[in-house]
């Protein structure tokens, strides 16, 4: 979108992209506490994309929506980083369900149910659904730190891809970790392999996750905590 004196016109080009802004500020939600509002994850979004349009030039062969959702991102995690939104009592919580959880692993040698869960921390099953609405925000993981370095300009593959002195160790790490990720999703009880795909790879949010299964968000959040509590159990050892 260009002005009549052929330079681009800022002003309209936030108009359109603002739904993509709103967008992944509701898919983040899901990785946040309650306390975080979305209209402030919104409005950090808004300087990304307004970032974005300043830096962003053609001649990269980047397509401007993908530039773009990477610098919305990178301004609502930098915004996250630099807040002190999470409480020590949720950071011991999600510990504490963690252990539980590899306990229970140890000792069934299966995936344990919620209600197991639940029994193994003193917890009624409504109480411990709700401690896991309460942790969600300890488990943001900045998987856009893959993507690029301390250095915005240093990509992944820039530091990876091609690299003479690549340590042979290092990269065989990397794929045991890979694969053991994948082994730990797969041994997720079904409904919340579900859920991990639509929010991972099929980009929905909460609210049309929850469409799908026919229950609240609410339930979600707690399903989606659930699961990665598990897959960090699992991961620890790695």
């Amino acid at each position: 979108m260009y002005t009549a004196k052929g330079q681009l016109d800022r002003n309209a080009m936030i108009r359109q992209y603002q739904p993509l802004v709103r967008r992944l500020a509701h898919h983040m939600m899901a990785k946040l506490p309650a306390n975080v509002e979305v209209d402030d994850l919104i409005q950090v979004g808004l300087i990304g994309l307004s970032e974005a349009l300043t830096r962003y030039e053609a001649a990269q062969g980047v397509q401007f929506e993908t530039f773009a959702t990477q610098r919305i991102r990178g301004a609502m995690l930098d915004e996250l980083r630099g807040n002190d939104w999470m409480s020590r009592g949720s950071r011991k919580s999600q510990k504490d369900i963690e252990q539980a959880l590899r306990r229970l692993e140890h000792k069934l040698g299966r995936t344990p149910l919620e209600s197991e869960i639940a029994a193994d921390l003193g917890l009624s099953l409504v109480d411990y659904q709700t401690l896991l609405g309460k942790v969600r925000g300890t488990q943001l993981v900045y998987l856009e730190d893959m993507a690029r370095g301390n250095d915005e300009e240093d990509s992944f593959l820039d530091r990876h891809v091609g690299d003479s002195d690549a340590d042979p160790m290092n990269v065989l790490r990397d794929q045991r970790l890979r694969q053991a990720l994948v082994a730990a999703i797969k041994n997720l009880p079904e409904r919340e392999q579900f859920i991990m795909s639509m929010y991972y790879e099929q980009d929905m949010n909460l609210k049309e996750i929850a469409a799908v299964l026919d229950v609240t968000e609410s339930r979600i959040c707690q399903l989606h905590s659930q699961s990665i509590a598990r897959l960090r159990a699992k991961m620890r050892a790695h």
